[in-house]
């Protein structure tokens, strides 16, 4: 998977904005991460320097199949290649220091994805789990998003061209936590499968 760019979408489980203390948004919340993070199924999470708290967000990942501008949602849909898993790593820490994403979420690692893409399923009632060492950490369905998986692409695709193989990452239901190095963290989407992902400290991190 090459896409141009990652969109995610956050604060889009009530459950989980209820954990975070963050109001209910009246319109999807988006963000970007840079196609550098991707990384797949067996490949190793890398916690950098300087952060104190890197969480896992277990997410239904959308892939584009083709090239989207301005759609309607009952158009939507037709536009996806396929699902996927995504977990959208974040360094929580970072995030509430700067107020904005993109060093958070946007270090090389953070956005493990896989470990395949299958057309042929529902969006609207998949359940997505996270597993950290075998202990469940996250369990929610894809029917308690705020704002449905077309709805996300028509409005992403009023603000920017989607093109083939681009990432929607949809956003995670409540349960998100801490990851350290030595754990293995499983994202599990129905219908996609296991997307499993070890963690070890980068090499510059050091001790710390």
């Amino acid at each position: 998977m090459k896409p141009t760019k990652i969109i995610g979408i956050g604060s889009n489980y009530r459950r989980h904005i209820e954990e975070m203390g963050r109001p209910v948004p009246v319109v999807p919340k988006v963000f970007l991460k840079p196609p550098s993070a991707i990384i797949h199924t067996g490949d190793a999470i890398e916690i950098p320097p300087g952060t104190v708290r890197v969480d896992h967000e277990a997410e239904l990942g959308v892939v584009i199949g083709r090239r989207m501008s301005r759609v309607t949602a009952g158009d939507a849909l037709s536009f996806v290649e396929g699902y996927t898993a995504v977990n959208d790593v974040t360094a929580r820490d970072f995030q509430r220091a700067d107020g904005v994403f993109s060093r958070a979420k946007g270090f090389d690692t953070f956005c493990p994805v896989g470990p395949r893409v299958v057309a042929d399923l529902d969006p609207f009632n998949l359940r997505i789990r996270c597993f950290v060492d075998g202990q469940l950490r996250q369990d929610g369905r894809t029917s308690d998003m705020i704002f449905d998986v077309p709805t996300i692409l028509s409005f992403v695709s009023h603000i920017m061209t989607l093109e083939p193989g681009d990432l929607v990452a949809t956003g995670t239901p409540m349960g998100v936590g801490p990851l350290e190095p030595g754990q293995t963290v499983v994202v599990e989407v129905e219908g996609v499968g296991r997307l499993e992902n070890p963690v070890i400290a980068r090499s510059d991190r050091g001790g710390k």
